[in-house]
């Protein structure tokens, strides 16, 4: 592992399940398993020669927590520089230098550095909320601007995911249920195709709250796939085998 300097606040965490270290802060910004499921559920490039760019990557973790899956190129994109600072920390922690770049830049802008139709996989956990005057935000504005549409929308997400990609490259994201038809339509707009949907609920019994979405650029409007469930917590109130195994490797005996 790479030598790197902490700041006030900060701590180093591991995703056992694929040996990688990342630096969390509760003050300013910690994954949750957003990332790790939207990791999990996406099909990164094997090729040396794909590429593959998460947008919204925060601290880093959905790019860190795929990069043991690839042997292409990995781009992470992210407006706070904080954030952007404690992700390339964090690639130097892992020995991910040589594949990993991190871009300190409005996502919407991306195509200055990365060419237009040039990316295999595009991945994205985007801020959940839309910015309406009634909304409710955090006072800390790191995690204000990671959950509310403050310096970016959805469409501006899905228009650059698009931008981004080869034609049938695939993209990737993680969002509401509550929004789902609103993230259909706008990918529909900006022509992607929505391929496999993958619902994530609490316990059964429960509303899902979480929504897994493949895409293809270009592809056909019709052969959509809705995969079986996943649970995140067990009637004991342990995670899930499902989830055990995407965080720690192996399947709980519990």
């Amino acid at each position: 592992m790479g030598d790197v300097k902490l700041l006030a606040g900060e701590r180093i965490d591991q995703l056992y399940s694929q040996d990688i270290q990342i630096i969390q802060s509760s003050q300013v910004f910690s994954f949750s398993l957003d990332a790790v499921l939207l990791a999990n559920f996406a099909k990164a490039p094997t090729s040396a020669k794909g590429r593959l760019v998460d947008l919204c990557a925060g601290n880093g973790a959905v790019g860190l927590f795929m990069a043991p899956r690839t042997r292409g190129k990995i781009a992470m994109v992210e407006l706070q520089a904080r954030l952007a600072d404690m992700a390339e920390r964090s690639v130097v922690l892992n020995d991910l230098s040589e594949q990993v770049t991190v871009y300190h830049q409005d996502l919407a802008t991306i195509t200055d550095q990365i060419p237009k139709d040039s990316v295999d996989v595009v991945t994205c956990n985007p801020p959940y909320f839309s910015d309406l005057p009634t909304s409710k935000k955090n006072p800390n504005n790191y995690l204000a601007i990671a959950r509310h549409e403050i310096t970016t929308t959805l469409n501006t997400v899905l228009a650059t995911t698009s931008d981004l990609l080869k034609m049938n490259g695939k993209a990737y994201f993680v969002h509401r249920p509550d929004r789902l038809v609103e993230l259909l339509a706008l990918m529909s707009a900006n022509r992607l195709a929505a391929k496999r949907l993958q619902f994530v609920y609490p316990k059964a019994g429960r509303d899902a709250n979480i929504v897994l979405v493949e895409a293809i650029k270009d592809g056909k409007a019709t052969g959509l796939k809705v995969l079986p469930p996943i649970m995140t917590y067990g009637d004991d109130g342990a995670y899930s085998p499902a989830i055990h195994k995407m965080l720690y490797g192996e399947v709980s005996d519990e």
